[in-house]
């Protein structure tokens, strides 16, 4: 019901013919841009803060320009950006604009290499600089190199001491600024290698450079890099000469998806972006595995190359749950599948009394979990008919039987969201008031103190929008209960490895279990935790434990959601209210192949996970004991 914070997107095209072929075949040199433009719109709930894109054009004579960048800021960035590529083609006349020669020779972003990134900063930094793709130039084409990805490193002080040890001195203390000094670099050391083996080869001027750029491998480049980098990532770059590259974490945390045909290379963060762009089948869509990169080439030659030993498999559930589009094959049985393991837990907070309860959602990217709520009721029901039915059957009055048979479970709209009102709402006094009226509700749509208010909704973080207008919203419908349900288990730590998320401190689970704590005495368990994530902070090394999660040993989920609803709602709420949250058991049997947890379990893939989440636990402690 809250809008948890997006992580980036990336989008990549390389064109494979000449761009006369797509002008005749599809009637634009276009093409190519004009793909970027969908997959990076399709892609739009990713990036909320910017975007920006990187065009390289082949064959570019000495003296002319090759690589192009536009970037822009906030949430009409994609529009922005598309708009001043336009604008450098209004003044051509209509016979040279159409022309694909003309526009090979002389207008910008008329290229075979195409990249777009939609930010959403997960480290508080913002503004134009901060936009992706970045951009290291050089006057050798084969040494420029744009980079932009999905991806948050939680090892960036390694990384940065790694750099500045070997005498280079990046401009921002920022992941994508470090990480392209750090492979800029790698790419001067392939250059500079060719180059020495060129000139051996008794090579001279234009020759050595056409011949270095026919024969870089910019796997030599990602494998001194890569296995430096902990976090979660999906890496994209083009250099100047014409090669591209996309790289995945060896945990498989962050998606990629390619296709590849005779006539083009298509790379996004999301498979049913790509299906729908390039009109293709699931079979056609390959997903970049865990470690890999995928490699195409000046020549245009594409291959795949293990860049580092996978490791075990922690890709994110948060993305099935949540931020991957909803109509993605897999993903919509994933969370329909996730609404009908719920079915027990609602049935139990109703009391099985499905006469008198209705069932809807909030938001909409609940609906599908929904739908299998719904269908997973409708088995219980049709399963109660058929007992009934079979058991009573020589009895059974044409009356009755028709009553059994008309059973329904009773579903409606209850809340609709206002998304004019988000626009206005502010921090300050009048906030709450405002924010109550971000939802409407249906009036009429429950019998009022007698029937039960499910809702189910796909995650909740902070329980400030459940707190400020969910529940008292719906309370005005005079529910007899209103059960709020989550499609996930419960969040009690951050992410760290793209998506962002609030601090620690202000996770409603969090919260519930540290008011547990002081409530029953037992404040020692906070101040040992802390004690322990101090000693291992100061001792430093890999071996991570999160100690984090002693604050939760103690309760189990039922007592902390019960915790959670006495801080979410207050005395002018009429209704019982209760929280019902997906199992962790009910998580991994709905999405099988993504079992990577962490956000639920605590249990980080990589050491800078864990150890940025005591980090934050000892800066919270700090801040606590500074009020005292």
């Amino acid at each position: 019901m809250e809008v948890l914070k997006h992580e980036c997107g990336v989008a990549m095209v390389r064109l494979l013919k000449p761009l006369e072929y797509y002008h005749q075949k599809y009637g634009s040199w276009m093409y190519g841009l004009n793909k970027l433009y969908l997959l990076m719109e399709k892609q739009h709930n990713r990036g909320q803060e910017g975007a920006g894109l990187a065009c390289v054009k082949l064959e570019a004579n000495a003296g002319e320009e090759y690589m192009f960048r536009e970037r822009a800021v906030g949430t009409g960035a994609i529009t922005e950006i598309f708009a001043a590529v336009h604008e450098h083609y209004k003044d051509i006349p209509p016979g040279k604009l159409n022309d694909p020669f003309y526009a090979k020779a002389n207008l910008p972003f008329a290229g075979e290499l195409y990249m777009g990134h939609l930010r959403y900063s997960t480290t508080g930094k913002s503004g134009i600089s901060y936009i992706h793709p970045f951009l290291r130039r050089n006057n050798w084409r084969a040494k420029n190199l744009a980079l932009c990805g999905n991806f948050n490193l939680t090892n960036v002080d390694d990384v940065f001491k790694e750099i500045t040890a070997i005498g280079q001195h990046p401009r921002k203390y920022s992941d994508t600024y470090i990480m392209l000094e750090q492979m800029g670099h790698r790419l001067d050391r392939e250059v500079e290698r060719l180059y020495c083996k060129c000139e051996a080869e008794g090579l001279k001027g234009m020759d050595i450079t056409h011949a270095i750029e026919e024969q870089i491998d910019l796997s030599n480049v990602l494998k001194r890099c890569a296995p430096t980098w902990d976090g979660g990532y999906v890496i994209c770059g083009l250099t100047g000469s014409g090669e591209s590259f996309s790289v995945r974490d060896p945990w498989g945390i962050r998606p990629a998806f390619y296709y590849v045909d005779d006539e083009i290379v298509v790379l996004a963060s999301e498979r049913p972006v790509i299906q729908t762009v390039m009109d293709v089948h699931v079979p056609d869509i390959k997903e970049l595995n865990r470690g890999e990169a995928l490699f195409i080439n000046k020549r245009g030659e594409v291959r795949t190359s293990q860049i580092i030993e996978p490791k075990e498999n922690k890709a994110c559930s948060f993305e099935r749950i949540y931020f991957s589009r909803g109509s993605d094959v897999d993903i919509y049985k994933e969370r329909k599948r996730l609404g009908e393991n719920l079915v027990p837990a609602i049935l139990k907070a109703v009391d099985h009394d499905l006469n008198h309860t209705v069932f809807s959602f909030i938001p909409n990217t609940a609906e599908v979990a929904y739908f299998g709520m719904q269908e997973g009721l409708n088995e219980h029901l049709n399963k109660i008919k058929k007992e009934w039915i079979s058991d009573r059957s020589h009895l059974l009055q044409e009356e009755e039987l028709e009553r059994i048979l008309s059973m329904r479970i009773r579903c409606e709209k209850v809340a609709i969201k206002d998304i004019k009102l988000r626009t206005f709402i502010a921090e300050g006094n009048s906030r709450n008031d405002l924010a109550a009226h971000v939802y409407d509700i249906t009036y009429g749509s429950i019998v009022p103190f007698v029937d039960n208010l499910v809702v189910i909704d796909d995650s909740i973080v902070r329980g400030t929008t459940l707190k400020q207008s969910i529940i008292s919203i719906l309370d005005r419908l005079h529910p007899k209960k209103i059960v709020i349900v989550s499609s996930s288990p419960q969040v009690r730590y951050p992410d760290y490895y793209g998506i962002d998320m609030s601090r620690m401190s202000e996770f409603i689970a969090f919260k519930a279990a540290v008011a547990l704590l002081k409530e029953r005495g037992m404040e020692h368990v906070i101040t040992e935790a802390y004690r322990k994530a101090k000693e291992q902070q100061q001792a430093g090394g890999n071996n991570i434990v999160n100690y984090v999660k002693d604050i939760y040993a103690p309760f189990t989920d039922e007592e902390i959601s019960a915790k959670m609803v006495e801080l979410l709602t207050t005395d002018k709420i009429r209704a019982k209210v209760e929280i019902v949250y997906q199992t962790l058991e009910g998580l991994h049997a709905s999405c099988p192949d993504h079992p990577g947890d962490w956000y639920f379990s605590g249990d980080y893939p990589t050491p800078g996970g864990a150890r940025l989440v005591n980090q934050a636990f000892i800066h919270y402690v700090e801040q606590e004991f500074s009020r005292e």
